[in-house]
């Protein structure tokens, strides 16, 4: 092949990239080429901001090895297919999703490509599974169930990492284009995206990884990665962090490798129910859900009057990241305590949150709500005990709500109870109008 096109969407990354690495093999002038779809830009400035400074890291990164990012912003097959004209391309590699977006744009991709006659191939790399690579065994086209799900997955045989391009060379007289600065995010404590930070932060991971299965709950601690938006957005190949991972052995690291199969798992379950952001997946676990508007922007703002949703709520919109713990207790909160639509929660997540993932997101709100894959879906989360538990001396609390920096121990998780002279001095709000009855929290 003289000339092939690797069409970079959420795989910012060189190394472990096999469509990028198949393209340096097997042709003569490689194009890397990202498309801003304008349409995608205004959904979130959290990840517009970390998008732009991984797509900066991905230029440099292609850069050192001879070659460039060509960015041109519109409609990405459209602007795909005007490149492939002006380098004479034979052919364009692309990774596979999952999101019916990412599928629009492949399907449409395809019958572009065929109608100029140019090879479409399409690679892995945004999972450790591409959904299909397990499938149950009575004949089912995808896992509904997690735990089944898990055995054959951890069973399975893995594809092998391929190795960093040592060289790109672009056909001559190409137009990059300019990449834009990146835009102001909305959280002033988000993290930098691309995937030089990205592999910084999963080596300082890896060497925190021992005690993960007993530290991932602890939210004080913050015993966690951090890593999913170098994930979401492909500036870390899961492969690559599973396998870095499981060399590690031990508790910890099977506990984050199940982590990270939970995301396999929702990822084959979106492929085949692509509308999981907007239908319940379990159509008898939706219902009628209250329309109150003020209790839903005071859990927005993270003034519910209850501690632990608060610090979780404020950490989201301070960070553009919520601690997994705590996003089960905010989203259980507002679906099953105060009977809100979890598509509200969805969208909220999604303009907040830098790794913000449809399969991920939307598949773990369904779980909470009980419309998803949960085989529990009535399960509850008791967010006072969920606290004392998880927090047990309101250090989380007092970090992201500091109305409360003066309440000491499990006292911060139930404010309402302390005195009227100590209450009245704390200028925090007393639970929601709608949901002052106690005996609420104390239900199961």
């Amino acid at each position: 092949m003289r000339t092939a096109i690797v069409l970079f969407t959420r795989d910012l990354r060189t190394h472990d990239n096999p469509a990028l690495a198949s393209a340096c093999a097997n042709a003569e002038t490689v194009v890397p080429l990202f498309v801003l779809d304008p349409k995608l830009q205004q959904l979130s400035p959290n990840r517009a901001r970390f998008l732009h400074q991984s797509l900066a890291d991905l230029r440099e990164s292609l850069r050192a090895r001879g070659g460039d990012l060509v960015v041109r912003e519109g409609d990405p097959v459209a602007e795909t297919i005007r490149l492939a004209g002006e380098v004479e391309a034979d052919g364009v590699a692309l990774t596979q999703d999952v999101s019916a977006y990412a599928r629009r744009r492949e399907q449409q991709l395809q019958e572009e490509c065929e109608r100029h006659r140019i090879s479409l191939k399409l690679f892995p790399g945004t999972n450790i599974l591409s959904p299909g690579d397990v499938r149950p065994g009575g004949g089912g086209a995808y896992y509904k169930v997690f735990s089944p799900y898990y055995r054959s997955w951890e069973s399975a045989k893995w594809r092998d990492e391929v190795a960093t391009p040592r060289k790109i060379t672009l056909p001559p007289d190409v137009n990059v284009g300019n990449l834009p600065a990146p835009p102001a995010g909305e959280s002033p404590d988000a993290v930098d995206g691309g995937e030089t930070e990205g592999r910084r932060r999963l080596k300082t991971w890896l060497g925190h990884l021992g005690p993960y299965d007993e530290l991932h709950d602890d939210m004080p601690a913050d015993g966690t990665s951090r890593l999913s938006a170098y994930l979401r957005f492909g500036c870390l190949s899961p492969l690559a962090v599973a396998n870095a991972a499981r060399e590690k052995n031990g508790p910890g690291s099977a506990a984050f490798v199940r982590q990270l199969c939970w995301r396999d798992f929702y990822y084959q379950v979106t492929y085949s129910f692509p509308r999981i952001s907007t239908t319940a997946y379990r159509e008898s676990g939706d219902r009628e859900w209250r329309n109150d508007p003020d209790a839903l922007q005071h859990w927005k703002d993270g003034l519910t009057g209850v501690p632990v949703v608060d610090a979780g709520m404020r950490q989201l919109m301070a960070e553009g990241w919520m601690h997994n713990r705590a996003r089960l207790i905010t989203a259980a909160f507002l679906t099953k305590h105060l009977d809100l639509d979890w598509r509200e929660g969805v969208k909220w997540f999604f303009r907040w949150l830098n790794d913000g993932d449809v399969a991920n997101n939307s598949g773990n709100w369904q779980w909470v709500a009980g419309t998803g894959n949960d085989t529990k879906p009535y399960r509850r989360f008791n967010p006072i005990r969920q606290g004392e538990r998880f927090d047990p001396d309101g250090e989380y609390v007092r970090r992201y709500v500091p109305e409360l920096k003066s309440v000491r121990g499990k006292a911060v998780h139930q404010p309402w109870r302390l005195p009227d002279t100590v209450r009245s001095g704390l200028d925090y709000p007393g639970p929601l109008e709608s949901h002052r009855d106690e005996a609420v929290w104390l239900r199961p």
